[in-house]
């Protein structure tokens, strides 16, 4: 069944809202073999950017081969070999016998071997003889860029929530070799990294200037809200209901135009009408949503100390500087080198992100209503 209000799974096609510019842009760079990385907040829009740039770069003719994997659940520099070189190979191949001999090929020499039985049992294609080093490292970095030489194919190679590589144990010597590999020719091999810990991957990427100049960093566009509320009127329509445009332009501005969370209000909105809706079925829809989002709000300020609490607090009334005795007095921080500590602890929590002019904006709009409302009681 077509559902007018998407919001449970990545959006392409005629579902895709907005960005068109960006989905051309990206698509431009990926066909001319520019590694990219683009990172947000969760449910931003980046898989629906992504997955609709490729669809359009297959309607438009462009041949290419995609690996997809993820670093959510990778605590050790093991798991990531095995789960990339896999993820390589599959892209290039199908079946047991291909996957050995591309195991023997490229990685003889190496501690990975394509062990049958293992095989049969977890559907792993990588074991290790013994414990890892540098060399086998290399080669599994370097293991996608070889084959789409050998094999003359396109191969994008997806890897999300790269932030959590972050916690692998000398993470630094890991990047600093997957460094050295992009740094060579990438022969028919792009890759793209994602995450959605906003300030995780602005350290990696920005802060430290992981793969410095050979990694391109690109910005998601806001969505535009005209596009918003004619595609939320449309799918009011579909379904015989009407609703103000002014009070649409309140809820955009509200959700501060993520998709993922106007969908969500809308689906609930569509199913809790008939006919013109008012604005006390936003209302009750907003309910609803909160009912859904709370316990993680409050597992969120229940994580915080008190110094946190406060901080966070500034930032709801308004204050841009927080080292002024002003601010220190009035929210107990107790010192400047305090209110640095405080800072850099919520932004490691993801809650807040600095824009350019070291001004603090909150990352999750609906958070952001949450805490002010209900718990600070503004």
């Amino acid at each position: 069944m077509d559902y007018p209000f998407i919001y449970d799974r990545y959006v392409t096609g005629k579902n895709f809202i907005g960005r068109q510019q960006d989905s051309m842009i990206l698509g431009n760079l990926l066909r001319q073999g520019v590694h990219v990385c683009f990172y947000d907040t969760a449910k931003s829009g980046k898989t629906s950017l992504l997955q609709h740039t490729l669809l359009q770069q297959r309607i438009h003719g462009w041949q290419f081969t995609v690996g997809q994997m993820s670093a959510l659940n990778i605590r050790t520099t093991e798991q990531f070999l095995r789960r990339l070189g896999a993820v390589a190979i599959r892209s290039v191949a199908s079946s047991p016998l291909e996957y050995s001999a591309i195991v023997e090929q490229y990685l003889g020499g190496t501690h990975f071997v394509f062990d049958r039985e293992v095989f049969s049992r977890s559907d792993e294609i990588l074991s290790l003889s013994w414990d890892i080093d540098e060399t086998d490292i290399r080669a599994i970095l370097s293991l996608p860029q070889r084959l789409a030489a050998d094999r003359e194919v396109n191969l994008l190679l997806i890897i999300e929530e790269f932030q959590n590589l972050g916690f692998i144990e000398d993470s630094y010597h890991l990047f600093k070799i997957f460094e050295s590999v992009i740094a060579e020719d990438n022969k028919g091999c792009t890759f793209i990294f994602s995450g959605s810990s906003y300030n995780a991957m602005k350290e990696l990427f920005e802060t430290k200037g992981l793969f410095y100049r050979r990694v391109e960093k690109f910005r998601l566009s806001p969505v535009d809200e005209k596009e918003i509320i004619d595609h939320v009127v449309k799918g009011f329509l579909s379904s015989g209901k009407v609703i103000d445009r002014d009070l649409l332009s309140g809820v955009c501005r509200m959700f501060r135009y993520n998709m993922f969370y106007i969908n969500h209000f809308a689906a609930i909105c569509d199913s809790r009408s008939k006919g013109y809706i008012m604005e006390p079925v936003l209302m009750d829809a907003l309910g609803c949503l909160l009912s859904i989002h709370e316990p993680r709000f409050r597992e969120t300020m229940n994580n915080l100390t008190t110094h946190q609490v406060n901080f966070l607090r500034a930032v709801i009334d308004g204050y841009k500087k927080f080292s002024t005795s002003e601010v220190i007095h009035r929210y107990a921080l107790n010192s400047s080198a305090n209110v640095k500590r405080v800072k850099d602890a919520l932004m490691k929590k993801e809650i807040l992100t600095f824009n350019d002019a070291d001004e603090p904006f909150i990352l999750d709009p609906l958070f952001e209503y949450w805490v002010k409302k209900y718990f600070f009681e503004v």
